[in-house]
């Protein structure tokens, strides 16, 4: 255990955390240069095309080093006996040195993602763009580092572009972050290479090796390992990725779900180099996987406990489980719908799997009288519910109808009114008070609605602090301040605020990088819930209700946006051979109204050369007959809005 390094590279994103990841594969020999591609971690497509990290993705590499004592200036007097060994009288310590990386997203929408991967590592690296300097997610990442008692190694990316003067602001800026000398900032460059084996030095002298987990209770001597990611295979069945705390796992051998009480014999087991590479045994302190064999995805959960010891009663299964992770609390919701309903049966399969992958992700079943049946599904953010709606397309080629983002409001609903609350879940200590996690089940009676609020951190150059502040009038902005960051020359500002969630979630990061011209960055918690003036505003085209525009509004921009949606909606939805009216009801009265003209049809020459006017009259009431079947075909089987319309009407 002694020369093994468990550690993270997390940065906010575009910080250059995958290409830095290229460079040590191949210092190591991880990866041979003939065989690597650019931001080669980075598996799925949506990865690549987008340029961002959406999945950890943990990789074993042997890195050979001789570390003599006198290299050792930064471990403690303790930390260099331990790793020498208490019987050893040499210097020198062994050359070789398991790392095992797991190289996290950036994005704050999969700050789950990055929450798991610290509770299975002893170290990180914090990276910052030498160009940027620390941004918003830097700044959670470095608090959910420190919240975990990682060793934080701080290093500045992208020094072969910035300038003398951005690397020395970046520099200063990290070491106030981290409260140490800047003399102990690494510079890098993911790029060219430069500073990659000093950085990995330093992940060798500064990152302790595993400890070994406290021999307490009954079941010291257990196999226990920390299942903190996994994925579905067809043959193999659920695949966990580990971390081994206590013990060591083999092959063939049966262990345990802890939580779950699920069996599981091993039927693979080893390394992640980054792709699957058998072995026979994944000893302590190491990180691999083991192929469960087990295809309920529901057996399987992230952050439970594998053991070799079943859990029999509750003091077993308490003195068995590690310390898992936060239980992800879902902030955006959107209703999913087969495009064919005959997909139905798949499309379940699918969201199971995509689960696995992905657990943050909540589903539970759904209906519409006009979609048919479908799940709502519970996301971390925005982008979140984007890339798993893409991903639901590509990995399993089911295409989705989808219902506007929305999020969780609590509602008090009075005896009158308590028909309404028959499908509603109740607040857990609430007699009255119920969760809205979908519009079209706000109820027409209420005493009080309360609306999740976020605390938004954003930090930008001084030059773009007014135009980001403008920003309040399109959105609610509260209890703002603002502070400087860094030293005055750099110019640099935070501004804190509180903000409803369901303004953050429309186009809210979007705005924030045009007012900015791209420099300001935003990171963002849920916090708590407030009281709300909001209503539900409900939408028809060509008569049919269509609950997927269904939104909850503040009740002082429903006129407003009613007409707004009502006009846009004229120019995005395509044409028919009918009329088809658009319009806006709050409480059953329609307060806004456009309409979409038929589409225009030649009439062959008859127009244009005369012709008998009996027989051009004949042509036209049977266009009229036809275009009345097909105006009352579309009220009977509804109206489809694709996920490119809802897009632009989250737009301000």
């Amino acid at each position: 255990m002694q020369n093994i390094r468990n550690f993270v590279i997390t940065a906010h994103i575009d910080h250059g955390k995958s290409t830095l990841a290229d460079r040590m594969l191949e210092l190591t020999g991880t990866i041979e240069k003939r065989n690597m591609q650019a931001q080669f971690l980075d598996g799925m497509e949506l990865e690549r095309e987008r340029g961002i990290t959406i999945k950890m993705t943990p990789v074993r590499m042997e890195y050979e080093y001789k570390l003599r004592t006198e290299n050792l200036g930064l471990m403690t007097k303790n930390d260099k006996q331990e790793a020498r060994g208490s019987n050893s009288k040499s210097s020198v310590l062994s050359p070789k040195f398991i790392l095992n990386l797991i190289d996290t997203p950036g994005h704050s929408d999969f700050g789950y993602e990055v929450s798991r991967a610290l509770e299975a590592v002893e170290g990180a690296v914090l990276l910052v763009d030498a160009t940027q300097g620390v941004q918003a997610q830097t700044l959670y990442n470095y608090e959910m580092a420190r919240r975990a008692g990682l060793t934080i190694i701080g290093a500045i990316n992208k020094i072969d572009v910035a300038t003398s003067e951005q690397a020395d602001a970046a520099i200063e800026e990290v070491s106030i972050l981290l409260g140490v000398e800047v003399e102990e900032i690494l510079k890098v460059s993911g790029k060219t290479g430069d500073g990659v084996a000093e950085l990995l030095r330093a992940v060798v002298e500064r990152v302790p090796p595993p400890k070994p987990w406290p021999t307490t209770g009954s079941q010291s001597a257990a196999a226990r390992g920390l299942i903190f990611d996994s994925q579905y295979d067809e043959h193999r069945g659920v695949i966990a990725y580990i971390r081994v705390f206590s013990g060591e796992f083999k092959l063939n051998t049966t262990y345990h779900m802890v939580a779950t009480g699920a069996e599981v014999k091993t039927k693979d087991i080893g390394y992640l180099k980054p792709k699957l590479v058998a072995g026979e045994v994944v000893k302590n302190g190491e990180i691999g996987y083991i192929a469960t064999g087990i295809k309920d995805p529901d057996l399987v959960k992230i952050g439970d406990t594998v053991s070799d010891v079943r859990a029999t009663t509750q003091t077993t299964q308490l003195e068995l489980a590690l310390p898992g992770y936060r239980e992800p609390r879902p902030v955006v919701f959107v209703s999913f719908y087969p495009e064919h309903p005959e997909d139905y049966d798949e499309f379940k399969k699918a969201l199971a799997k995509l689960r696995l992958s992905d657990s943050s992700i909540r589903f539970e079943p759904d209906a519409s009288e006009v979609l048919g049946r479908g799940f709502k599904g519970g996301f971390l953010g925005k982008l979140h519910f984007e890339i798993a709606a893409e991903r639901l397309d590509r990995e399993f080629n089911i295409p989705v109808v989808s219902s506007f983002p929305s999020v969780a409001y609590k509602v008090n609903i009075p005896l009158s009114g308590k028909s309404q609350a028959k499908n509603l879940e109740r607040v857990d200590g609430e007699l009255d008070t119920y969760w809205v996690k979908n519009p079209r089940d706000f109820p027409l009676e209420s005493t009080a609605v309360y609306e999740p609020m976020t605390a938004i951190e954003i930090l930008t150059p001084m030059q773009y602090l007014g135009p980001i502040l403008k920003l309040k009038e399109l959105y609610r902005f509260r209890d703002i301040t603002t502070e400087t960051i860094g030293s005055a020359a750099s110019g640099r500002m935070l501004i804190k605020a509180r903000l409803p969630l369901a303004d953050l979630i429309s186009d809210f990061d979007d705005k924030l990088k045009s007012v900015s011209q791209g420099y300001g960055s935003l990171n963002y918690e849920v916090v708590d819930y407030e009281k709300g003036d909001v209503d539900k505003l409900e939408f028809l085209v060509a008569e049919n209700s269509v609950p997927g525009l269904t939104r909850i509004l503040p009740k002082a921009e429903i006129e407003s946006e009613a007409r707004s949606t009502c006009a846009k909606l004229k120019d995005l939805l395509p044409k028919q051979q009918f009329k088809q009216a658009i319009q806006a009801s709050l409480r059953g009265r329609v307060i806004a109204r456009e309409t979409i003209p038929a589409e225009s049809k030649e009439l062959g020459n008859f127009g244009k050369n005369g012709g008998d006017r009996t027989r051009k009259m004949k042509l036209w009431k049977k266009q009229q007959r036809g275009k009345e079947r097909l105006e009352e075909r579309s009220t009977n089987t509804g109206v489809r809005i694709s996920a490119s319309v809802f897009k632009e009407l989250l737009k301000k």
